[in-house]
């Protein structure tokens, strides 16, 4: 029997990378999963890949309409949400931050720290009426130590962690843990500016305790223990999954 039995949870950024491997793990171990992405053809794909416990359904992050249609679908079909991954991001706006513009800077707020608030907002209060409810958001290390010429993505991660800090402060007491995690370099579409160069990942391994890269399943299987009552005792948390590069940083 999986610990996640009969849980329903909702991953977002589900079509590839951490999300797709994090709806992969929920799925094993008995949830019934909602993924979504912005490409029907690429949900379906992942979908039967994982298997019939996961329901494939579009939504942008970045706006509200399709945000509030995937809910209420959520809803119909499972009666409830009992886990929410909030794993959709991006990195758009690579570059020294004076060059930084102020359309970068809405549309990195708007898919990265404004698309949990959302999501919390409309979740959050069916979970405090059961009183149970795990929340997950992935923020990532950048948001604890800032990369040079990642201005965006450093302060958006950083403000998911706090949000993270006060959503847990206030829901804790109505049965609702709120956590985050931070990944270091993870294989991954997103961080492949950073992996994909020999050079500059080879450099990076020479000070990382673990000297590799880390696998979206590594992340996943993090997340797991937070979804489920293994983490029972867990909330307001960031935890750190970098192979101990934070640790050459200090």
């Amino acid at each position: 029997m999986g610990i996640l039995k009969d849980k329903v949870a909702i991953v977002t950024g589900a079509s590839r990378g951490i999300g797709r491997a994090i709806a992969e793990v929920f799925a094993r171990e008995g949830a019934h999963v909602v993924i979504c992405g912005r490409k029907q053809d690429t949900l379906d794909q992942v979908a039967r890949e994982i298997g019939p416990a996961v329901k494939p359904v579009v939504c942008h992050v970045g706006r509200i309409d399709q945000i509030e249609s995937m809910i209420g679908t959520t809803a119909r079909e499972f009666g409830r949400i009992d886990i929410l991954v909030n794993n959709a991001g991006t990195n758009l706006a690579h570059g020294p931050c004076l060059e930084m513009d102020e359309a970068q800077f809405d549309k990195m707020v708007e898919i990265n720290v404004k698309s949990a608030f959302r999501l919390v907002k409309l979740v959050a209060p069916g979970m405090c009426d059961r009183g149970s409810g795990s929340i997950i958001n992935i923020a990532s290390m950048s948001g604890l130590r800032p990369q040079v010429h990642s201005l965006l993505y450093s302060m958006t991660k950083a403000a998911l962690i706090m949000m993270t800090q006060s959503y847990a402060l206030e829901l804790g007491p109505r049965g609702v843990r709120v956590n985050a995690i931070a990944p270091g370099l993870i294989q991954t579409a997103l961080s492949e500016y950073y992996w994909r160069d020999q050079q500059r990942s080879s450099e990076l391994f020479a000070r990382q305790p673990i000297p590799r890269i880390g696998q979206p399943a590594e992340i996943a299987e993090v997340a797991l223990l937070i979804a489920s009552e293994r983490g029972s005792y867990m909330t307001g948390q960031t935890v750190v999954v970098d192979g101990g590069l934070l640790l050459a940083l200090l």
